[in-house]
């Protein structure tokens, strides 16, 4: 009876786990298509820095006490969270904005799928710094989904800059932003093993507000709020207490009752929920080709995690 009990604990666990990481795949898809794009008409920095401030200044009531571990860890622990931050927080969050900005609300599934090789660079990146072995196979799916991810973006044509919807541009920024995701990747498995999921939560959105303060501080984009619309603040609303950090609590929830193989296949909701936002918001639709290539590169990336793991 106690067997059976714990058997039905542990499934309800792994769908409430599967459901949580799910859900946060189909947000960040809805972000990066509905929400985000709106906010086109202000600085990306500022939007940076404003999507980790206010977060950041809602989590002091809960986690103010957090604050005494900084002082209990080594300069190394806190060097790794700073850099958890300063790529995934500051420069990859300013780099995949500043993608789907330029593509003026064209394209933007095929920018957020781009985003999806991000598992390559993590790969690549602690063979370098963790020194984990890669697989012999590695090389042969990591090629083919970088050259489906060129077929997805330019098609058959050769990139070209063109000045009314900025395509090469914005996909270098998303290129950009996979790999520091891929290194914030790196460096957060680094930290995870000395700060806790909600110290390394509050320090990532307290970093990234600093750095991004900085930025702020050197540009003197502070005359941004006055351009702030109250359809800007709603999107911004929106975005922190949902598809941002929202979003990002629901992701480790779930993270820490599946494996990290079910959690592979799980985030492919955000690229598929974003081609589907995508044709449903702003009518965009694949090409053939296009189709052909996502799936692809999406199945290499697949393939990628799955000899990771």
């Amino acid at each position: 009876m106690k067997t059976e009990h714990n058997k039905r604990r542990t499934f309800s666990t792994v769908i409430g786990g599967a459901l949580a990481v799910s859900l946060a795949s189909v947000l960040w898809g809805f972000d990066g298509i509905v929400l985000t794009p709106n906010l086109h008409d202000l600085d990306v920095g500022f939007v940076v820095f404003v999507l980790h401030l206010i977060p950041f200044a809602l989590m002091q009531p809960f986690f103010y006490k957090k604050y005494r571990e900084l002082v209990r860890h080594s300069w190394k622990e806190t060097g790794s969270m700073f850099l958890v931050s300063l790529f995934g927080g500051a420069l990859g969050t300013v780099c995949i904005v500043k993608s789907l900005f330029l593509v003026n609300f064209n394209h933007l599934s095929a920018i957020v799928l781009l985003q999806k090789l991000q598992p390559i660079f993590a790969i690549i990146l602690a063979a370098i710094f963790l020194k984990e072995r890669m697989k012999s196979s590695f090389a042969l799916w990591a090629t083919l989904a970088i050259v489906a991810g060129y077929f997805l973006t330019f098609g058959l044509n050769l990139p070209q800059v063109d000045a009314s919807q900025n395509m090469l541009h914005a996909a270098l920024f998303a290129l950009l932003a996979a790999f520091s995701f891929g290194a914030s990747t790196v460096f957060s498995k680094l930290s995870l093993n000395s700060f806790s999921f909600s110290s390394a939560t509050f320090f990532r959105y307290g970093f990234a507000t600093l750095i991004m303060l900085v930025y702020m501080l050197f540009t003197w984009k502070w005359t941004q709020f006055q351009s702030v619309t109250t359809l800007n603040w709603l999107i911004i609303a929106l975005i922190c207490t949902t598809t941002g950090g929202g979003a990002i609590f629901l992701y480790y929830y779930g993270l820490r009752k599946i494996k990290a193989m079910t959690s592979t296949i799980l985030e492919l909701f955000f690229p598929i929920s974003a081609v589907v936002f995508d044709y449903f918001f702003n009518n965009t639709k694949l090409t053939p080709l296009q189709w052909t290539a996502a799936a692809l590169m999406l199945f290499c990336v697949f393939m990628v995690n799955r000899k990771k793991h």
